[in-house]
């Protein structure tokens, strides 16, 4: 498998940073509790060793289907589809445009 990483890591605010970071953390203590070494993942991910460096430091560099390869691995890739799950926001913005039912204006009714 040929993995092409991009030339440099986009620009992220700081927050992105934090979350970037704390996902890395998460995936390295989750390698930890399995008991699994860094070599172990990297085989069965087949990535390198830096890249694994680079995806446990929540580098933004790293290209999602790695961070795939790795959450399969430690078993986590099901978590990967509770991301943007509950679109509220996006679901009022939707509802807001939903056409409106127009009402049909009433005919007079004809004496009887």
């Amino acid at each position: 498998m040929i993995v092409i990483m991009p030339s440099k890591a986009p620009i992220l605010f700081p927050a992105q940073t934090l979350l970037m970071t704390a996902l890395g953390e998460r995936l390295r203590d989750a390698r930890l509790r399995r008991g699994f070494s860094a070599a172990t993942v990297c085989a069965r991910a087949d990535i390198s060793r830096p890249t694994l460096t680079k995806v446990e430091a929540g580098n933004a560099a790293v290209t999602l289907g790695t961070y795939l390869q790795v959450l399969r691995v430690l078993g986590l890739e099901q978590d990967l589809s509770l991301l943007a799950a509950d679109d509220v926001v996006g679901r009022r913005l939707q509802d807001a445009q939903l056409p409106r039912r127009k009402r049909v204006a009433r005919q007079p009714k004809e004496p009887t």
